[in-house]
């Protein structure tokens, strides 16, 4: 019999179906990111943040400092992935992938991505690329984590997902979601996405095009979390792409 807890886990998420998919596209093309409030239930957020400890569930460990990625860790599921994030990642994928395909054509990239999720997977194991990506964070007082992109291979998925377990004020105070822009000839802009417990942010992993007055053209970007000033903070990231 499942206990009570193993029960919970494997609850599914509130529809992806209730999404307001115009708006999250709408804010991807303005500002590179979109928040999705709410993705996930505080119960779900705290069994997901409880497993961290158990390395069972994970195909490794990273420490930031060790590699100078920041201060923190964080640890990539093995598959089976865990629910709901074994529900959310198909799920996501098949409206992204639209956004991701008219990306490509506004920027004049060849690359398409097809429907599912299960064609994009194998795509990727077809080259190699058969680890999965899905991530889970921790960070504690002074923990940040620097710039970066999350490119594991041939075949990247130009959106990402980042889903937050914990409850600022409560859990954790800074750690704040950062996201930056340079665009050609200008300054880098930043953007910080405030998030609540169980809120989700989609952000472009690599690039993605701005209409400017001669046409589009493409911008890239980073993201990263800035210094955690108390507290711990968990974090889930789910990446469509799986890695060599």
């Amino acid at each position: 019999m499942q206990s009570a807890r193993t029960a919970r886990l494997i609850d599914p998420p509130p529809a992806v179906e209730t999404i307001d998919w115009q708006r999250v596209s709408d804010d991807l093309d303005a500002r590179g990111c979109a928040v999705i409030e709410k993705l996930l239930t505080p119960q779900q957020c705290a069994d997901l943040a409880a497993l961290y400890p158990d390395d069972t569930r994970f195909r490794s460990r990273i420490v930031m400092a060790r590699h100078g990625f920041g201060r923190g860790e964080y640890k990539y599921f093995s598959y089976p992935l865990p629910e709901p994030i074994a529900h959310l990642r198909p799920a996501l994928y098949a409206p992204l992938s639209q956004i991701a395909n008219r990306w490509n054509a506004t920027m004049g990239i060849d690359v398409r991505y097809p429907a599912s999720h299960d064609e994009f997977l194998a795509r990727c194991h077809d080259a190699g690329q058969t680890r999965p990506t899905p991530l889970l964070l921790q960070y504690v007082t002074d923990d940040y984590n620097c710039l970066h992109q999350d490119l594991y291979g041939e075949h990247v998925f130009p959106l990402q997902v980042a889903v937050l377990l914990s409850e600022p004020g409560r859990d954790f105070t800074g750690g704040e979601f950062v996201l930056t822009e340079q665009r050609p000839r200008m300054q880098s802009r930043a953007e910080v996405v405030p998030l609540t417990q169980g809120d989700a942010v989609v952000f472009a992993v690599h690039h993605r095009p701005v209409q400017g007055t001669r046409g589009s053209y493409r911008v890239n970007l980073r993201h990263g979390v800035s210094r955690l000033r108390s507290g711990r903070r968990h974090t889930v990231g789910i990446i469509f792409h799986d890695a060599k």
